[in-house]
């Protein structure tokens, strides 16, 4: 006999659907969930919280609190965890796939048509130039929306400026992450934190210098991925998503454009794509691993994304709230976040260059950019994104031809 969850006693009203009941009620919240996460989670909360009243708001609230502090893309990961309430954890596979299917199959319907019908033909090169330069300037304002909240004190931005530094000059990812969030953990001790920082800047230094690093070369040749490295890179970017998917951007990029297996500007296009569906912008990762490794790459990486935001709450269930207010952990995964800060930072300063290297006049290329910047300072609302990139499309075409 399988074992039953215990259900906490606030939560004692969560209907117990049907298995197919769960699955449809989810894939309908995944066909609507466009605008972003901030969007879908209201969605989620109007339906689940206020009209069906399946947990109480402070509940919701405080499960909201702990699916921000984990990587992984929250909305998808509080479907997961409504899912395990009303029919535990097969509940909970259900209520995921439900909420991410409908993003996944029309980024999948996305990726093919854009390998085979727009992808290096002339006649959408200034279009889809415009569009990246677009996303380019989307980033940096992600970049400053997720640096205001993560960077409350000094020591936060100072190693915010060390991950910068060092992913410009192709440090491999893990070490400013992992000193950042051990360094933070220790900011009481200060010599502690000296010692822990000046082993992590020689060890950067020293990498870089013997040529052990993770440099992008924009400009080398398209090779072949493998499935399961595609995967990896999936994975990568999903364990490290905190604050928003934008923060997956460096990693995926990394193994995928770094390696060769697409180039900057398709990258960017499939972000660009991704923020016009019903879905997590993490969907961009399917984009790329289809343009790299046809669909089963597109599988691999979507499998790698998502399985974080599956096992968090589907291993933690019981224990979730307590361990993420455990302090030490708190101030680990707070130095995390300010380095993933600092490295879509660096990130975001050679997307911005490279697009530049792409672009046939730079008056034309800066137009669009410091344009989209304001605009993107200003606007509100979920359309807002969508709606500057098709505008964005409009001023390559007219601007580039």
């Amino acid at each position: 006999m399988s074992k039953v969850m215990a259900v906490p006693q606030e939560d004692a009203m969560t209907p117990r659907l049907t298995l197919i009941g769960l699955f449809l009620k989810f894939l309908h919240f995944g066909v609507l969930a466009f605008g972003g996460p901030v969007a879908q989670i209201a969605m989620i909360r109007q339906e689940l919280v206020e009209k069906e009243r399946w947990i109480s708001s402070a509940r919701f609230n405080r499960l909201l609190a702990v699916m921000q502090a984990l990587p992984g893309p929250e909305a998808h990961e509080l479907c997961v965890h409504m899912g395990m309430l009303s029919r535990g954890r097969i509940g909970g596979v259900l209520a995921g796939l439900g909420f991410m299917l409908p993003g996944f199959f029309l980024m999948m319907l996305a990726a093919w048509t854009y390998d085979a019908l727009v992808a290096g033909r002339a006649v959408w090169t200034g279009a889809l130039l415009g569009v990246q330069i677009v996303v380019v300037a989307l980033i940096i304002r992600a970049v400053q929306r997720i640096g205001q909240h993560a960077l409350e004190d000094r020591m936060l931005w100072l190693l915010a400026c060390f991950a910068f530094a060092a992913s410009l000059i192709g440090a491999p990812f893990w070490i400013p992450l992992v000193a950042g969030g051990l360094i933070y953990s220790f900011s009481r001790h200060p010599w502690i934190a000296l010692s822990l920082g000046l082993v992590a800047i020689a060890l950067s230094v020293a990498l870089h210098s013997v040529g052990i690093n993770s440099a992008i070369a924009v400009n080398g040749p398209i090779t072949e991925a493998g499935t399961l490295d595609l995967f990896i890179s999936g994975l990568k970017g999903g364990l490290l998503t905190f604050g928003g998917a934008y923060t997956a951007i460096p990693y995926v990029r990394a193994d995928t454009v770094g390696r060769g297996w697409l180039s900057d500007g398709a990258f960017l296009d499939g972000v660009a794509i991704a923020g016009v569906l019903p879905a997590p912008l993490v969907i961009f990762g399917t984009f790329a691993g289809y343009v790299a490794g046809g669909w089963a790459g597109a599988l691999a990486v979507t499998a790698g994304i998502f399985l974080p935001a599956f096992a968090f709450s589907l291993i933690l269930f019981e224990r979730l709230e307590a361990v993420v207010d455990n302090p030490g952990l708190h101030r680990v995964l707070a130095g995390v976040a300010a380095a993933v800060v600092g490295v879509i930072g660096a990130t975001s300063l050679q997307l911005m260059w490279s697009t530049a290297e792409r672009a046939p006049t730079l008056w034309g290329a800066a137009l669009i950019f410091l344009t989209a910047l304001a605009a993107v300072w200003l606007a509100k609302g979920k359309w807002a994104p969508p709606l500057l990139i098709a505008i964005g499309a409009l001023a390559g075409r007219l601007v580039f031809g």
